[in-house]
């Protein structure tokens, strides 16, 4: 795995929704080396730990990072202006593993979304759903369209797209995909791996806290099953945040 720490330059920030940012941040050398799946470590002022982000897009100089304010951390990345400069170790973690010819179907819940737009860039005719609480929370479906992606919205109280879960529209929709990429808190994650088990694979992306990002404090570590021997403890930032759904132990 290739990452570093290097100082990356903000160009943009902008609020998408309520409590959602939108960076772009720039580096000569870093963002050509990200995978769809993986994240980075910001550096925040005056805080002792990193914020891992998602990577929402990425291209040879620039990363997207979509992020919501939950903590001071972030509400002091939701602040900085554009020109300043910040560091971040990038790109961390294993991602999504694709394979030619296959159509995927992309699932998004909450801030699960924004990884979902830089994977679907890598994939050919996605199907993408993405699930939000209300209308207010609803991002980047411009982009999914933009990118070419069969789009899905759904929100739990019906204010924008289908009233409903990502689940409903997946299991009307399983017998037209080859597998499931997935992102999102672990109920949803559950979810769709019950919808998806003896029908098609399953990748799934963990939400987990995060201290070093590169498996040295242990904060991360979960439950993970391997198909052969037994229960053992996986640093999440290191090992995943991507595992095979069958892997994972979603409380059973």
């Amino acid at each position: 795995m290739k990452y570093d720490s290097r100082p990356f330059r903000l160009v943009r920030n902008e609020q998408l929704a309520d409590g959602i940012f939108d960076w772009t941040v720039e580096n000569d050398t870093i963002p050509a080396l990200a995978s769809c799946g993986q994240f980075a470590n910001v550096k925040v002022f005056g805080r002792t730990l990193r914020r891992p982000i998602s990577i929402c897009d990425a291209d040879e100089r620039s990363l997207r990072l979509v992020f919501q304010v939950k903590g001071e951390g972030t509400r002091l990345m939701s602040q900085m202006k554009v020109g300043e400069e910040v560091e971040i170790l990038a790109p961390l973690g294993h991602g999504f593993e694709l394979e030619k010819g296959k159509r995927y179907c992309l699932i998004g819940g909450g801030i699960g979304v924004p990884p979902m737009l830089f994977t679907a860039k890598q994939c050919e005719n996605p199907l993408v759903i993405t699930g939000f609480r209300d209308k207010s929370l609803v991002i980047l479906q411009d982009d999914f369209r933009n990118a070419g992606a069969e789009l899905v919205l759904t929100t739990d109280d019906g204010s924008a797209g289908r009233k409903g879960f990502v689940t409903d529209v997946l299991s009307e929709r399983i017998g037209e995909i080859d597998e499931v990429l997935a992102c999102g808190p672990i109920p949803m994650l559950k979810a769709i791996y019950s919808v998806c088990k003896g029908k098609v694979k399953c990748q799934v992306s963990l939400e987990e806290r995060m201290g070093c990002g590169i498996g040295a404090c242990l904060v991360c570590a979960c439950k993970q099953k391997p198909k052969d021997g037994e229960a053992f403890m996986s640093q999440v930032c290191r090992h995943g945040p991507v595992y095979n759904a069958e892997e994972v132990f979603f409380d059973e």
